[in-house]
């Protein structure tokens, strides 16, 4: 592919999802500037490997770009995962006084839902991410976290509940 027509395909297919790279980058990474990094590392990848996109959703192509350059990232730096660990006894749905989601939304405020939603574990986190703000379906999750579909089920869920418990918490200390 002739360099211009490879910069020209690559502005029309994958620069109009700037925003959603950037999301996820920063949902994972846990702030702006290691966010940047990683989307700007991303795009180096997706138009390096152009050649490679043989069409179809490029949205979910670049995003499977953005979340693997996350974790070459996060390896290269070495660093804790952001968020923090599940733990199944901790954070167990035992608790039959919860208030139902739609009251609990309407209660918690959308600073205490970022933050919450900053304290999943990693896993979770992305999967929530992709499903609830990015809008990606069930297959196109697996498909760009390189997860089976139950996978996708099961954190998904777990990470519903998981920041269900975590709203319910700091709702209670208020």
């Amino acid at each position: 592919m002739e360099e211009q027509d490879k910069l020209a395909r690559f502005e029309q297919s994958i620069m109009p999802h700037m925003n959603a790279a950037y999301n996820l980058a920063h949902w994972l990474a846990g702030n702006d500037s290691d966010a940047q990094d990683v989307v700007q590392e991303a795009y180096l990848r997706a138009f390096k490997f152009l050649n490679g996109f043989r069409g179809g959703d490029s949205r979910s192509w670049l995003l499977r770009i953005v979340r693997n350059a996350f974790y070459d990232w996060l390896k290269r730096n070495r660093r804790e995962e952001t968020g923090t660990s599940f733990d199944e006894e901790l954070h167990s749905a035992g608790d039959e006084k919860a208030m139902p989601d739609s009251l609990l939304l309407e209660k918690a405020d959308h600073d205490m839902i970022r933050k919450a939603i900053e304290d999943l574990p990693c896993e979770f986190r992305e999967i929530l991410v992709l499903r609830e703000l990015e809008g990606f379906s069930y297959k196109e999750i697996a498909d760009i976290a390189e997860v089976p579909l139950g996978t996708v089920m099961s954190r998904l869920a777990r990470a519903r509940e998981h920041l269900r418990t975590l709203v319910v918490l700091r709702l209670e200390l208020k």
